[in-house]
């Protein structure tokens, strides 16, 4: 086991979909998985591998922000062998033509945050995802006829959920960035040092100008077409 994940070697796949929510974990892991184990609990932090498609699949929540992220995917990385790391997360839309519930491929990360400063000795770093993956997701939202609710392109990621400059997004919106989430960019990060492939699936779940939004509950179990469209690039890939 690790410092933080209760699993012993061979009981977490290749390729993990990597929820911060650990309840969207365990909702995927009995929604989509068959024979779908639980391997860790540690701090609530849920855990599953099962089958898709014959498949093996691992589902592990990470909490939010940075900091949270890197410390399970670098555990994951580097203790489990994990190749694969696809995010399933929630985002808010900062773009009018980005609509409620629409689903974002992120291309690059952008952030607020200073974890990649203080590893870069203060220089810039572009966070991206894995073109394969990226590409396969693309074509996967394709064959699901999920393009007309897809944009690809780069998302914001930012250390605070509350308090920030209100025109922040504006001004990222300005420049292309679809929308703000709090962990893409860690993931890109980690993944790309230690040797693996990374995409952040992000699910538009409330709008930054319309002020639309979903419950809580919506966001653990009803963004089904971003859950389908990573477990059928994972198989893909």
């Amino acid at each position: 086991m690790s410092t933080h994940i209760n699993a012993a070697k061979g009981d977490i796949a290749e390729t993990v979909l990597m929820p911060g929510d650990p309840l969207r974990a365990r909702y995927v892991a009995e929604n989509f998985l068959e024979g779908a184990t639980c391997y860790n609990e540690v701090r609530g932090m849920y855990g599953y591998t099962g089958t898709y498609k014959g498949h093996k699949i691992s589902v592990q929540g990470s909490g939010m922000g940075i900091p949270s992220f890197l410390i399970y995917v670098t555990e994951l990385i580097n203790e489990y062998d994990v190749k694969n790391v696809i995010r399933i997360g929630t985002c808010g839309a900062i773009r009018e033509d980005v609509n409620i519930r629409d689903i974002l491929l992120g291309v690059s990360a952008n952030t607020t945050s200073n974890i990649n400063k203080t590893r870069f000795l203060g220089y810039d770093y572009c966070p991206t995802a894995d073109f394969n993956l990226l590409n396969t997701a693309y074509k996967k939202a394709d064959e699901l006829g999920f393009l007309d609710h897809t944009h690809v392109g780069p998302i914001l990621s930012t250390d605070e959920f509350y308090g920030h400059d209100e025109g922040l997004e504006a001004m990222y919106a300005k420049y292309g960035v679809l929308g703000v989430e709090m962990e893409a960019a860690g993931l890109y990060t980690a993944a790309a040092g230690l040797g693996a492939k990374a995409l952040a699936i992000l699910t538009v779940s409330d709008h930054l100008i319309t002020h639309e939004q979903t419950s809580s509950e919506e966001r653990e179990k009803t963004f089904t077409d971003m859950m389908n469209l990573a477990l059928e690039t994972a198989i893909a890939i």
